[in-house]
């Protein structure tokens, strides 16, 4: 909105507190300049003086450089031949004054492209040409050397702080950061009012009574306002006027929002309206009373669109439709969003829009302006379109689930956005919607499902019989559509009923048929009758619902004649004694079968034991017949049948049989089904039960191979006798038959028990093969082993042995003559037992046990020597100097060759060890491994593998060997700083420096010198022994010194451990000298930050001067006899001492020379910060100034206009002002740039106006 031009009308925009003053704050932009075309420039422009037609322009430009190289020889050759009389030369420079100014102001004249020069620039050329005449004609030296040095330093200009670090002196003497910040003010422009700026909607209603309409208010402060409103439902206007006793009011509140000191942002004013209308913002007046530019803007207040739901029967069945409405009370077009849920799952929301037919309305269009009314229609307003209406929305949609139904209005939004949000009523925990005054928001649907009817395993081709006297529940199979259940709900049946005895003979219903109802809770699912006859089902329906009949629908009920039994018996004769030995028992039954027939059975002397008899014919026989002897009891105590469950009672018809009873004997085999396994040479057992009156004689036979031996076993007295074979001698199958058995009545009874044995042909045995003609083997150590076996027998076979060295036993089972077990593990394996699949057997005594033994393995040890001795699973081998040569013997067991690998890590005391791995194959049993010692450290040597002809290297049962050295280094010892010449004064007194050598080894050392004089060709040795550390400074002895230079270096030196070296050749010069001196050049104690500090110096250069500035010690290095610093930073500057090149730090001269460095004077206007403050006109801003440096404090500041675009800033007013604190406030009314161009404290001044001579530098002074 910024680069859009506003229309005069249109109110200003918010002046913005860090708005710069070259901004625009009007309505109207500042119209921007038009460039005119380029063709229709060079069309206006000036024809040069000689056309390019006849000479081109860089011909033209040639020729006129010639013309002036011309002038310029010429110019020379006079300077040549002048001669040193005065008046001549000053002819001759006004000669060259007229011919340059000529030439110059004639050539832009001539209008060729590139020397067309304004005003300015050939006024500039003529004065510079004058300069360079003056120079000439009256021969002024020319200061070339110090012209060059000049215009170096444009380029490059550094120079040596007190710091001792290259600074450059710009950035010290042109500091930008001394005077920092500055004040804009600005004069605010006209104020601006508006209505309603947001375009916010509004509406009244039962929860809110007014509403606050805004009113922005910006740069002005009003005294009267008044606002037109046009009512909605008669179109009658009228104004209304807030005196300035309501403006204040509302402004104070307004004011709530702001800080106390913030009296220029724009104000809202909330003016309160209990009415509907149409409100417009008519006519502001200020306190100058004056119009204030106002926005138009319509605002409509509107009654709150409301919504309800037009109550409906809240049952329903699946499939009805849902059938309601939404009552709404709103402005048209309106929205209104509703959601619904089903057995409480959210199905989203659903928007309708709703705009009535014939509808007009600026609402409904996107307005192009801020007025709903045209200007000239206010008078006679029509805007019916804005009355509140009601509406009926149908809502009819088919409930095709069943379950909860619940429809809830969630919102309603008119056509100004006025929206009544009703889900914030709904409560969170349940979604169920809260009591609303006067509203129902909310439908509810309980929607039933349809009941389903149908008869259960019966029908009419099959019906129901029950009992007389008993009733029965018809089996209905009640069901609902869809997923859902009926479970709870109670349904009326209907059904239609025939009595039995008035079927119509095709088993119909009659015309005597009667419909009858019955109520059928759904969890019952059946409908108890009793009365025989024919029963249909016609139909079903619940409290809500009708349901549907499906088939089977009909069902018969019938009532069977009850169940009864009669009896006939003979006795069953024993056909050798003729005994009894049992009933036949003829049984007539009269029911509906099958039947359960219940009797009792008593011995004489024994417990009444009851039967049960099923029977499925209406006749059949029961045979008694008991397996001991005595007198039995027979009674028929009761029936049933499958329609009377409830047993008859038959004691009163005295259904009893009673009989002597003798059975005939028998005997059979228990487990006689089962063929029997047995071992050769070993008898069988068998368990034989017998029957009839003791004692008993029993007869068998033994048959194998065909023949047959027979037995027999007398007086048996128990009924369980166990029989036992002889020993079966032979291998094959026997047969065990049972012939016949005699009990005490002396019948012999004929049995045809008997009973399979199969016995083994030959017992099982065990022996261990051979492997390679015996039974022993050499194997490699944990080698599995396969040892054979040779087995007879049948399989499988058990077979037991043991390792006679370990006592460990072990079983194992094989299915194979000649199987083999594993071992791994030496020994001597013995077999100890053996058994096939049914019987046990014997080992061989003469191939029972086996013999494996393992191959030895490699080892390896070192061998003994005095050299070496071992610590837990290490050897330390004796300590080496570096670069000696040693060795180790290494022995080995086992089969040669052998092959190792050894581990040679090397550990120098810092960093990460470096390891090597190393193999070798040693022919014999000894090998000797060569010790590492070319460099120092720890060395160690693991030996990780080791094999053989025989095994290779196994991990597991190898314990690697550690050998271990340490190989101490050489000592070494070397100057420390190589190839320096000490200084040493030629006083004793003032001693001299000290010669650092460094030594490495294990102290104490042992060191020798040699010393020769430049003068002298002998040397002189020096022994120093019981040097304790690895430093040491060597003082040299001023018996062995004299004036001049002398040259030192190290002969040998030898460490505790008895090594030495000689160290290759290094020296250092020492040299004997005299002392310099310093002294300044200023009276004057106090500089500032900038100011150069000088000195002399006397001496051999170079020097070495010391001082102190800022408690730190520094050192400068003066290659001449001037010492000069430029001052970089306050504080102390303390010349402490100086030495030269033949002096030496030790004899250095003491001196004491102090001054004091003082920072510049700072000044911060607006905390530093650019600050722009907007005012009233006649109001006053204050302006804070901050200082630093030492008090008073002098400062000068201006008043300028604010830049704008392609203008400069002008300076209005200077003003001076004094401060004895760090501080101090102005006040200020005008508009303008506040801002600082000169400070000065009690030392020095710094200052941004452009000095005479020195444009643009910033003036430094010194106080």
């Amino acid at each position: 909105m910024n680069g859009t031009p506003r229309l005069r009308s249109a109110y200003p925009s918010t002046p913005k507190p860090e708005q710069k003053q070259g901004e625009h704050h009007g309505s109207f932009p500042e119209p921007q300049k038009i460039r005119p075309p380029a063709h229709s420039a060079s069309l206006d422009a000036s024809k040069p003086m000689v056309p390019f037609s006849v000479i081109d322009a860089p011909t033209q430009r040639l020729y006129v450089l010639i013309f002036y190289a011309c002038l310029n020889i010429w110019r020379i050759s006079d300077y040549f031949g002048l001669v040193s009389d005065e008046t001549e030369s000053l002819w001759l420079f006004m000669k060259w004054l007229a011919i340059d100014s000529v030439f110059l102001y004639g050539l832009p004249e001539l209008e060729i492209p590139w020397l067309k020069w304004s005003s300015f620039v050939t006024a500039l050329l003529v004065i510079l040409h004058t300069f360079l005449n003056a120079f000439l004609m009256f021969r002024i030296p020319i200061p070339f050397t110090a012209w060059l040095i000049a215009f170096t330093k444009i380029f490059y200009d550094r120079e040596l702080a007190v710091s001792e670090r290259i600074v450059k002196p710009a950035s010290i003497l042109h500091n930008s950061s001394l005077i920092l910040g500055k004040q804009i003010i600005h004069i605010l422009p006209e104020g601006s009012a508006m209505l309603n700026p947001d375009q916010r909607p509004f509406c009244l209603g039962s929860s809110n009574a007014y509403v606050d309409l805004p009113i922005f208010i910006n740069q002005t402060n009003p005294i009267r306002i008044e606002i037109l409103r046009v009512d909605i439902d008669t179109n009658i206007n009228e104004t209304i006027i807030l005196t300035g006793k309501d403006i204040r009011k509302l402004k104070r509140q307004a004011d709530k929002y702001y800080p106390k000191d913030d009296h220029t942002s724009p104000r809202i004013l909330q003016y309160p309206v209990k009415e509907t209308g149409l409100y417009r913002l008519q006519k502001v007046v200020d306190e100058s009373m004056l119009e204030v530019q106002r926005r138009l803007s319509d605002t409509l207040v509107l009654e709150c669109p409301t919504a309800s739901v037009v109550a409906a029967p809240r049952d329903k069945c699946r499939g009805d439709l849902s059938d309601f409405y939404l009552q709404v009370r709103a402005t048209p077009p309106l929205q209104i969003k509703y959601s619904k849920l089903i057995n409480r799952v959210d199905h989203g929301h659903v928007t309708l829009s709703i705009h009535p037919e014939n509808l007009v309305s600026p609402l409904a269009r996107q307005r192009t302006s801020g007025a709903l009314v045209p200007l000239d229609s206010v008078s006679t307003p029509d805007i019916s379109w804005a009355r509140t209406q009601s509406l009926q929305v149908p809502l009819n949609e088919s409930l095709g689930v069943g379950g909860s139904w619940q429809y809830r209005i969630d919102e309603v939004q008119d056509a100004c956005s006025n929206v009544a949000n009703y889900s914030q009523f709904r409560l969170p925990e349940t979604g169920q919607q809260k009591s609303l005054k006067g509203h129902h928001i909310e439908q509810q649907f309980s929607v039933h499902e349809r009941p389903k009817v149908a008869l259960r395993d019966y029908d009419s081709q099959h019906p129901v019989k029950v009992a007389k006297g008993k009733s029965t529940v018809l089996p209905i199979q009640l069901s609902a559509t869809g997923s859902g259940n009926l479970e709870g709900a109670t349904s009326t049946l209907s059904y239609l009923f025939t009595p039995q005895e008035d079927l119509l003979p095709d088993q119909q219903h009659s015309s005597s048929a009667v419909i009858k109802e019955a109520l059928i809770q759904f969890y019952r699912h059946g409908l108890e009758i009793h009365a025989p006859g024919l029963y249909t089902l016609q139909s079903i329906s619940t409290d809500f619902c009708s349901g549907e009949v499906f088939e089977p629908s009909s069902c018969l009920l019938l009532n069977p004649p009850e169940p009864d039994l009669s009896i006939n018996a003979e006795n069953i004769p024993d056909k050798c004694a003729g005994n009894s030995i049992g009933l036949l028992v003829d049984l007539d039954l009269l029911g509906t079968p099958p039947f359960q027939v219940s009797y009792t059975i008593k011995r004489k002397g024994d417990n009444v034991t009851p039967k049960v008899e099923k029977i499925s014919h209406l006749h059949s026989q029961l045979e008694l017949r008991p397996p001991y002897a005595g007198h039995y009891t027979y009674q028929f105590t009761s029936i049933s049948d499958v329609v009377y469950h409830d047993p008859i009672d038959l004691t009163h018809k005295r259904l009893i049989l009673e009989q002597d009873v003798k059975p005939p004997a028998a005997a059979r085999i228990f487990d006689a089904d089962t063929v029997r396994k047995a071992c050769i040479d070993e008898p069988a057992t068998f368990i034989v039960q017998m029957m009839g009156e003791s004692p008993y004689n029993l007869e068998y036979e033994l048959v194998h191979r065909g023949r047959r031996r027979k037995d027999v076993i007398k007086d048996i007295e128990s009924s369980t006798y166990t029989l036992t074979t002889d020993r079966l001698k032979d291998g094959g199958e026997y047969t065990l038959a049972l012939t016949s058995i005699t009990d005490q009545s002396g019948c012999k009874i004929f049995l045809k028990a008997e009973a399979k044995i199969d016995v083994g042909l030959q017992r099982p045995r065990a022996a261990f093969g051979l492997l390679d003609g015996q039974r022993s083997i050499m194997a490699l150590e944990a080698k599995k082993i396969t040892l054979p076996l040779r087995l007879q027998g049948e399989a499988p076979w058990k077979v037991a042995y043991r390792n006679l060295d370990t006592e460990q036993s072990r079983s194992i089972d094989l299915r194979n003559n000649n199987d083999q077990i594993d071992v791994v593990s030496e020994g001597t394996y013995e077999i100890i037992d053996v058994q096939d699949a049914s019987c046990p057997g014997s080992v061989d005594p003469a191939a029972k046990q086996f013999s494996v033994n393992w191959i030895p393995r490699p080892s390896l040890y070192v061998v003994d020597s005095p050299l070496i001795h071992r610590e837990g699973h290490t050897y330390v081998k004796r300590e080496v100097c570096e670069g000696d040569e040693d060795s180790t013997e290494i022995s080995f067991e086992g089969t040669a060759p052998f092959d190792s690998e050894y581990e040679q890590s090397y550990r120098s005391g810092h960093g990460s060890p470096s390891k090597h791995i190393r193999r070798f194959s040693a022919g014999l049993k000894s090998y000797s491994v060569r010790m590492e010692t070319s460099e120092t450290g720890l060395y160690e040597y693991k030996f990780l593998k080791l094999g053989d002809s025989s095994y290779s290297h196994d991990p597991r049962r190898f314990r690697p060997l550690v050998i271990q050295q340490r190989v101490h280094p050489r000592p070494s010892a070397s100057f420390s700083q190589g190839g320096k010449t000490y200084k040493y004064c030629i006083e004793e007194d003032a001693g001299g420096e000290m010669v650092p050598i460094t030594l490495t080894g294990l102290p104490p050392f042992q060191l020798e010198l040699e010393i020769k004089h430049h003068a002298n060709l002998k040397p002189e040795l020096i022994n120093i022994p019981n040097v304790d550390s690895n430093i040491y400074n060597l003082h040299i002895p001023h018996k062995l010194l004299a004036l001049g230079t002398h040259s030192v270096s190290i002969k040998k030196v030898r460490d505790s451990r008895g090594c030495q070296r000689s160290p290759a050749a290094q020296k250092v010069q020492v040299s004997v000298a005299e002392v310099p001196s310093i002294s300044p050049l200023e009276d004057q104690t106090h500089y500032c930050v900038g100011d150069r500090i000088s000195y002399a110096l006397s001496g051999t250069p170079p020097f070495n001067v010391y001082y102190t500035f800022q408690d730190h010690e520094r050192k400068a290095t003066v290659p001449t006899t001037d010492f000069r610093r430029i001052a970089e930073k306050p504080g102390s500057f303390v010349i402490t001492a100086i030495s030269d090149f033949r002096s030496t730090d030790a004899c250095r001269a003491k001196v004491m020379i102090g001054k004091e460095i003082h920072e510049m004077p700072s000044v911060r206007v607006s905390k530093g910060r650019t600050a722009v403050v907007d005012i009233h006109e006649g109001a006053e801003a204050e302006i804070l100034f901050e200082f630093g440096g030492t008090p008073p404090f002098h400062f000068t500041y201006t008043r300028s206009t604010t830049p704008t675009r392609g203008h400069k800033s002008e300076i209005l007013e200077t003003k001076n002002e004094v401060s004895q604190d760090y501080s101090k406030t102005i006040r200020a009314s005008d508009e303008g740039t506040y801002e600082v161009v000169s400070i000065r404290d009690r030392y020095c001044s710094f200052s941004t106006q452009k000095a005479q001579g020195k444009s643009g530098q910033k003036l430094l002074q010194n106080r």
